[in-house]
């Protein structure tokens, strides 16, 4: 396979790995000593398979239509849902956003555009006065809004990964749903902007796990108000960004709305899952966000193992296989970062832009903060290609 022409042998690197062991040295400082990087590094078992011949699709390869839709993108996180409306034609007058981070790296690829968060102002769509007040400052927001609503409220209390890895030692384990008094009701706080505001259309987006939280029924009782103000809307939805031209499984609830009288359907799905193979044989020169984590000789001893698709129980990442979709990019925590990926080359975790590959980032696009903030602001994100591609739809529908 082309991926082994510059690695070393596994004699030479089991002899590294013992080194480092035996003078109490770094790893990474004997690699340095020895002038290799950890891609120089191998794993075991490099399954004998046909290379995949395909690229996948990304937005740096696509045109942005001309910004003819306003739209206002409530929880814009990182932004991965503006990228795709921006691409498909939208322009985001204003993100809403509470976390400061997220809004450094708005503010950062977007400098001319309007963010209501911190430092400035808290963000926090709960303060519908304050809110209002400051959309009307900004864009003149008036009711009914000739343009798109779009947002992700937080997704964790709706989320199994989230609360059987951060929660699992407390009695949070179990999803709060819409019992978490922080996150749990900030999807109805979206709903009574729709509701106040009347835009256009409007795209609702969530982890699948929220349906099975609706046990009252609260999410269908706050639909149907908006159908008799007269929204057409498509009943919630859950997909998997693989079968868009994400090179990701990403299972996602969505529900999308119009006003216009006519429905929009979603796009329509490909008859297969998008592998990440190409994602890795692309060049990582000159591109921002790729520094890589430093690991130890036990944990390269360990993760040079492990096969494709199989997982590392102590440090509990799991290798990539290039072959298939990737598995989930994960955000992590509100104190730390995501849990990356094993890179399905090089025994090591992926970087921050190949997360963001992985999740459709344009490369021009860059991530502020620690390294470990980065993670999660990836991690949280739509699939902008994803986004761009319903984005489109509704465009359409328009």
């Amino acid at each position: 396979m082309d991926v082994l022409k510059n690695k070393i042998t596994l004699q030479a690197q089991e002899d590294i790995i013992s080194e480092s062991i035996r003078r109490d040295v770094r790893f990474s400082d004997v690699l340095l000593e020895k002038g290799i990087t950890y891609d120089s590094l191998r794993y075991r078992d490099y399954s004998d398979v046909t290379p995949v011949g395909e690229k996948n699709e990304t937005l740096d390869e696509k045109e942005k239509l001309s910004a003819s839709i306003p739209a206002v993108s409530f929880f814009s996180g990182a932004g991965g849902l503006n990228i795709g409306f921006e691409y498909a034609g939208f322009d985001n007058l204003v993100s809403i956003e509470f976390n400061e981070v997220f809004c450094n790296t708005l503010r950062r690829n977007n400098p001319n555009k309007t963010v209501i968060g911190p430092p400035e102002y808290s963000g926090d769509v709960r303060n519908h006065e304050e809110i209002i007040a400051l959309l009307g400052k900004a864009i003149d927001i008036k009711k009914p809004f000739e343009g798109v609503f779009h947002g992700g409220p937080p997704c964790q209390p709706f989320s199994v990964a989230a609360n059987q890895r951060f929660n699992k030692d407390s009695d949070k384990f179990k999803r709060q749903g819409f019992d978490d008094k922080e996150k749990g009701e900030l999807l109805f706080d979206y709903l009574w902007y729709i509701r106040t505001l009347m835009p256009r259309a409007f795209l609702i987006e969530n982890v699948d796990g929220i349906a099975n939280c609706d046990s009252d029924g609260k999410i269908k009782s706050a639909l149907d108000e908006l159908t008799t103000l007269g929204y057409n809307i498509l009943p919630p939805v859950v997909v998997n960004a693989a079968r868009y031209g994400v090179p990701q499984n990403r299972m996602r609830w969505l529900i999308i709305g119009t006003r216009s009288g006519k429905g929009i359907d979603l796009p329509i799905p490909n008859d297969y899952v998008t592998a990440c193979y190409d994602t890795f044989n692309r060049s990582l020169e000159n591109v921002e966000n790729h520094q890589t984590r430093e690991h130890t000789a036990e944990s390269i001893s360990r993760y040079m193992q492990l096969d494709y698709g199989a997982r590392d129980k102590l440090g509990r990442v799991d290798r990539l296989n290039p072959y298939l979709p990737s598995k989930t990019v994960i955000a992590g925590g509100t104190k730390g970062g995501g849990r990356s990926h094993l890179h399905p080359y090089s025994p090591r975790t992926i970087s921050v832009r190949e997360c963001a590959r992985l999740q459709t980032f344009p490369d021009s696009y860059v991530f502020t903060g620690a390294t470990a903030r980065q993670f999660t602001q990836v991690g949280n994100a739509v699939p902008p290609l994803l986004a761009y591609k319903i984005a489109m739809q509704i465009r359409k529908g328009l």
